[in-house]
């Protein structure tokens, strides 16, 4: 995502964000970080470090967790294995059409973000 859509739509000289789950701090990904971003990306194993948190602009904080939660309280749950059944159910029912909304919604996330030149913002 980072890679292939994100990043070829910032403009020279951003500094970049990451969010500071275990994955994103592979060696693959901070490789692509430090050579899209020299110097000025923000996250775990960065130059510049303070703690990254940027729900605003994260598709699992403004989106994903928000589904799951929904979808997950439309019937009890009876026991773990049931948890872990509905949670797989509910991660299986995100469509294609979920997906493009999710990305319209980060490019018009990552718009206002732009506008402001970074500055504090908070979507409802």
């Amino acid at each position: 995502m980072l890679q292939l859509y994100a990043a070829p739509q910032f403009p020279e000289g951003v500094i970049f964000q990451q969010f500071g789950a275990p994955p994103h701090y592979g060696n693959i990904v901070r490789e692509f970080l430090d050579t899209t971003f020299p110097q000025r990306w923000i996250g775990r194993g960065a130059v510049m470090a303070w703690p990254p948190r940027f729900p605003d602009i994260t598709p699992l904080d403004f989106h994903l967790w928000g589904y799951v939660k929904q979808h997950m309280c439309s019937e009890r749950i009876s026991g773990i294995n049931h948890l872990k059944q509905r949670i797989t159910d509910v991660i299986h029912s995100v469509t294609p059409d979920v997906l493009t909304r999710v990305w319209e919604e980060l490019d018009y996330r990552l718009d206002v973000c732009r506008a402001t030149n970074g500055a504090h913002f908070e979507l409802r």
